[in-house]
């Protein structure tokens, strides 16, 4: 395919100032057309010299395809991004971390006080994400009585580092964790996603998301 080279400072206007890095004027090489400006057909993997930029998934694009877990009768069992998305509706909201305080007072019983509505909104299914192993987020939701939402773990990561949703929390003894954001999905497709750009549950939140339905 095509190759578009391009200066690091070129995709500065392309990421929010929050997570703007002072790197080094490289040249990189993409194996692909860039998108046009504000608009991301996929998530963009830039490599130079071993060096990966992830730019954060936005409207339109789809979400990543990965392997994610739940808790199960028997144990953890894996649960696809093509099984969690496909042929339905999903709000999916994500978070730092299960049994955090902001996290268990605001965030998760948002939703859980408001599954009915939302699912009356033509909402399939809710999810819970964050990067916690499934016998953690198992727990959580029941002590939350959350069984209307899928507590979706995401041990490794990996679909929160495709969105470009990492936080590094590893001031805080936490390691690699997940941004609080919700997002509505359409059979893959975001539609709609909301990233809070600092402390609290504001733009995230269940009445917000119910507004956008």
């Amino acid at each position: 395919g095509s190759v578009t080279r391009l200066k690091t400072c070129h995709i500065f206007r392309a990421i929010p100032k929050r997570r703007r890095r002072k790197w080094p004027s490289l040249e990189i090489q993409v194996n692909r057309p860039l998108p046009s400006e504000g608009v991301f057909a996929d998530y963009l993997r830039l490599k130079q010299n071993h060096l990966e930029f992830f730019m954060a998934l936005t409207t339109g694009d789809k979400v990543p395809s990965c392997t994610l877990s739940v808790m199960g009768e028997s144990g953890p069992a894996p649960l696809s991004t093509d099984d969690l998305f496909g042929s339905k509706r999903v709000l999916l909201f994500a978070l730092p971390g299960a049994f955090t305080p902001g996290c268990s007072m605001a965030h998760l019983p948002g939703y859980v006080a408001n599954a009915d509505k939302i699912k009356a909104a033509g909402v399939d299914s809710i999810a819970c994400l964050s990067v916690n192993d499934a016998f953690v987020m198992g727990a959580w939701g029941e002590a939350q009585n959350a069984s209307e939402i899928i507590m979706v773990a995401d041990g490794n990561a990996q679909f929160t580092d495709a969105m470009g949703l990492a936080l590094d929390a590893t001031g805080f003894g936490m390691g690699k964790r997940s941004q609080r954001y919700a997002m509505l999905v359409d059979d893959g497709v975001i539609t709609h996603i909301n990233v809070e750009e600092g402390p609290g549950v504001e733009a995230s939140s269940a009445e917000t998301m119910m507004a956008l339905l």
